[in-house]
C-alpha cells in the first residue's frame, strides 16, 4: 500500500496507524500548493480531491477521507485492537468520534490555516474551538483513550489535529486532560516513529 501525505497534515493519523498494525507501505509525500507528488506526478489524477491523506492499495484501488482509510487499515489487522469489531455498538461508537474528530474538531481548525484570515474570524473560530476542547476534556475525563483503555483510530486521528494547536495559536493549556492525553499519544514508540519519518521531530 501507499499513503500519500503531507508532513503534519491529517494524513499523519494513518501514518500512524499504519505503522501501529504493523502493515507494510510505503509514502509518497504531495506538495498541497502544486499538487505534484515528490515524484513529479500530478496529484490530481490520483485523487481528484486534491487533499491528503488518500491510501492507494496493492491493486490499484484509491480510498480517501481519514476516517474511512483509518477504519480500513484497522480492519486489515483486527488483533491489533485498532478498532471494534465491525458490527457491534462499540464500532459505531468509534465511528461516532471520528465523525465528531472530523466535522467539528479538524474543521474547526480548518479557518486557523488561512493567512488572510481577520482577527475578528480569527477570534471566533479559537472560540469555536474552544468549546470543542471543552467537550473533548470531559468526554476523556479520566480515560486513557477516547474509547477507554485501548489506543484506537480516534486516537491516532485526535493526537494528530489536537498537535496543531501550538502552530496556530489556539490554547490548550488550560485543558489539563488534553495536554496530558497529547503527551501520553505522543509517547507511544510508533508515533515517535511516524513523527520522525516526516520530519516533525528529530
Amino acid at each position: 500500500m501507499k499513503l500519500f501525505y503531507k508532513s503534519g497534515a491529517c494524513s499523519l493519523s494513518p501514518h500512524i496507524v499504519l505503522l501501529e498494525a504493523g502493515l507494510p507501505f510505503s509514502l509518497e509525500a504531495v506538495d498541497l500548493k502544486t499538487k505534484k507528488t515528490e515524484h513529479g506526478t500530478d496529484y490530481t489524477t490520483i485523487n481528484s480531491k486534491g487533499g491528503v491523506p488518500a491510501l492507494q492499495l496493492d491493486d490499484g484501488r484509491l480510498l480517501t477521507e481519514g476516517a474511512a482509510i483509518v477504519q480500513f487499515l484497522a480492519d486489515q489487522k483486527p488483533e491489533s485492537h485498532l478498532a471494534p469489531a465491525a458490527g457491534t455498538f462499540e464500532r459505531y461508537q468509534l465511528a461516532e468520534v471520528l465523525n465528531y474528530i472530523a466535522s467539528e474538531v479538524h474543521k474547526g481548525f480548518s479557518p486557523l490555516f488561512n493567512p488572510a484570515l481577520s482577527a475578528e474570524a480569527r477570534a471566533a473560530a479559537l472560540a469555536n474551538l474552544d468549546k470543542k476542547f471543552q467537550w473533548l476534556s470531559g468526554f476523556l475525563g479520566t480515560k486513557q483513550f477516547l474509547l477507554g483503555d485501548t489506543f484506537t483510530v480516534a486516537d491516532a486521528y485526535l493526537f494528530t489535529v489536537l498537535s496543531w494547536s501550538k502552530p496556530v495559536g489556539a490554547d490548550i493549556a488550560k485543558y489539563h486532560v488534553l495536554t496530558d492525553y497529547l503527551a501520553r499519544v505522543g509517547h507511544r514508540p510508533k508515533v515517535q516513529e511516524a513523527l520522525k519519518a516526516e520530519g516533525l521531530i528529530h
